[in-house]
C-alpha cells in the first residue's frame, strides 16, 4: 500500500502545483485583470503580497481575491452604498490592518476623497 502512494506522489504534487498555478493564470486574478490597480510585490508558496492602488472615479474590473490582510499606507476614506440604497462614510487610518474575506468584486466606480494606497497578503 505504502509503496503505489509513493508512486502516486509525485502525482499529486504536480497536481497541487498546477491547481495553485491557476489562481495566478486565471482571469479574474486582480494583476492579469487591472495590472493600472494592482502589482505583485513579494510572492511565495504561501502568500502573495500585493500593492492596490484606488483612485477617485476609477472602476475597477471584476476580479476574485482569496482571504487576505489589507493595511492601509495613507489615511483613507470612501463613500459606501450599501443595498438599500444608503451611503454612509468608511474610513481609515495609516498603518491600520483589516481582515478581508476571500471575494469576488469590482465593476464599481470608487469614490474615494483622495488616492488611497494600500497592502494586500493574499493567504494560498
Amino acid at each position: 500500500m505504502i509503496r503505489h502512494l509513493r508512486k502516486l506522489l509525485p502525482v499529486f504534487l504536480v497536481l497541487f502545483g498546477f491547481a495553485a498555478g491557476m489562481a495566478a493564470t486565471s482571469p479574474l486574478d486582480p494583476v492579469r485583470a487591472a495590472p493600472h490597480i494592482y502589482e505583485v510585490a513579494f510572492e511565495t508558496e504561501r502568500v502573495r503580497v500585493l500593492r492596490r492602488t484606488i483612485r477617485n472615479g476609477e472602476t475597477s474590473p471584476l476580479v476574485e481575491q482569496p482571504d487576505r490582510v489589507v493595511v492601509y499606507l495613507n489615511p483613507c476614506a470612501w463613500l459606501v452604498e450599501e443595498y438599500d440604497g444608503s451611503k454612509r462614510m468608511e474610513s481609515f487610518k495609516f498603518g491600520t490592518p483589516v481582515w478581508a474575506p476571500a471575494e469576488t468584486h469590482g465593476g464599481k466606480t470608487a469614490s474615494v476623497i483622495q488616492q488611497c494606497s494600500v497592502i494586500e497578503i493574499e493567504l494560498k
